[in-house]
């Protein structure tokens, strides 16, 4: 009988007890990020010394330039324009709910007064704690704030060089017999995330970057800084790239590393669920052109129509969007991007509550002519792609009390069938060609939306 026993309690640690505890980490996953998945949609700021090169935030390792040549850069950052004011009214006028401000990239130039390191804004000609100066200003204009920190640091004199694969004297024979003390890089890493939590007020996101090969996970005793973290911050929200790279794998689970995934220049093909078959939450990263920190020569800038359509695929797949914006070395958000945001907003103004609170409509395959999103008992279809003809919505037939045009409430007239569809049954089509409702062009050419509210 004890035998019987001891297996029974062994089962429960070994199994039961485990499915419990990860069913509790996904409900407490849920409940934090309850108010992001509302949200749906906020600003990426890369901003740093690389601003001043203007080759984009990587080009201390892309062209292997050493401190003491990338050191002028320190020496004359003074950004006499940045006013985050500006950067915060124009993230809330494109319909943005939060913000993610670059706190220090992998540069190791931190952007505010780090007690651990003179390698900090305060220490240049900017003398500004500009980490500060960015949370009070987007929280004035009632966003929600966070700070990006990279977990590397090519400053450091701690940090692997010659034989690490992105370091900027990787490979360089003067650095092959450097001493590292990993320790204490480790201490001075998490102290200097210590100080962001503790010491700038209430914090709604922490985003973590980057892992790579075995660089990953308990390398940066990733467990412990986690539990640091929230225990001066216990609502934020935390991506997961302290355990990977934020690459979607097939093998996906809930984990005390992360909140949600972070698909980064692209859209993943469907939802994203764990193993158990599980939503997980997810946000896509997005460059405006092909750069994250500022670079001059990059004038390969998205639309503003291809930016609402990454968008609201997001949310038709239960995901947000963190755009990004990359200000010079002045501090101004380049006038490129400004334009684009400012057509978004003028689009969210009149179309944010097909984006706001929304998720994936799962009931529906993804239509032809564009994307369906929905809220409760209201669905939302994204006419995005050309079609001539009724748009069709199968196995709404008899479940529909109004359809009216988003933007501006007017009535939309509908059918129960249409020829090139007529013998399918509960079909219900939107009726694009009354003659009294000539829809072409379309009132938005971008993305018209149709609100339908079910009975």
């Amino acid at each position: 009988m004890k035998k019987i026993l001891f297996l029974l309690l062994g089962l429960y640690f070994a199994v039961l007890l485990p499915a419990q505890t990860g069913a509790n980490l996904y409900n407490e996953i849920l409940d934090r990020t309850e108010w992001w998945r509302q949200d749906r949609f906020g600003m990426f700021i890369h901003f740093g010394l690389y601003s001043i090169p203007a080759r984009g935030e990587w080009v201390k390792s892309v062209e292997k330039i050493p401190d003491e040549q990338y050191q002028i850069y320190f020496e004359e950052f003074n950004p006499v324009d940045y006013n985050p004011r500006e950067w915060a009214k124009l993230a809330k006028k494109a319909g943005m709910k939060y913000a993610v401000l670059t706190a220090k990239h992998h540069e190791g130039f931190a952007l505010w007064d780090t007690k651990l390191s003179d390698y900090k804004s305060t220490n240049t000609p900017c003398k500004r704690d500009i980490v500060r100066e960015f949370l009070d200003a987007f929280r004035a204009e009632g966003l929600k704030v966070g700070l990006y920190f990279s977990v590397i640091d090519w400053h450091h004199p701690d940090y692997p060089k010659y034989d690490d694969m992105h370091h900027p004297m990787r490979g360089n024979e003067k650095f092959k017999k450097d001493k590292i003390d990993w320790d204490n890089y480790l201490a001075f890493m998490h102290g200097q995330v210590k100080e962001l939590v503790t010491d700038y007020g209430h914090l709604d996101i922490m985003w973590f970057d980057f892992s790579y090969g075995d660089m990953k996970a308990e390398k940066w005793e990733a467990e412990k800084l986690i539990k640091m973290v929230r225990s001066y911050q216990p609502g934020i929200i935390l991506n997961n790239r302290l355990l990977g790279d934020g690459t979607i794998e097939n093998d996906r689970r809930v984990s005390v590393y992360g909140d949600f995934e972070t698909p980064e220049q692209g859209v993943p093909d469907a939802c994203i669920k764990d193993v158990d078959n599980r939503f997980l939450p997810w946000e896509t990263c997005l460059t405006l052109n092909n750069s994250w920190g500022y670079s001059r020569i990059d004038q390969n800038w998205k639309s503003p129509e291809s930016i609402i359509h990454t968008l609201v695929n997001c949310v038709s797949k239960d995901g947000n969007l963190l755009l990004n914006v990359g200000p010079d070395a002045r501090g101004n958000i380049p006038e490129s991007s400004i334009k684009i945001l400012n057509k978004v907003g003028e689009w969210m103004r009149l179309n944010g509550e097909s984006v706001y609170g929304c998720g994936s409509a799962s009931a529906f395959e993804k239509p032809e002519w564009g994307f369906i999103t929905q809220k409760g008992n209201k669905i939302y279809l994204h006419w995005t792609y050309p079609k001539i003809g009724h748009i069709n919505m199968k196995g709404l037939g008899g479940k529909v009390k109004k359809v009216r045009l988003l933007r501006d409430g007017s009535e939309i007239q509908t059918e129960s069938n249409w020829w090139g569809d007529g013998g399918t049954e509960n079909n219900f089509y939107v009726n694009l060609n009354k003659p009294t409702y000539q829809y072409f062009p379309l009132p938005d050419d971008m993305d018209t939306v149709f609100e339908i509210e079910l009975k």
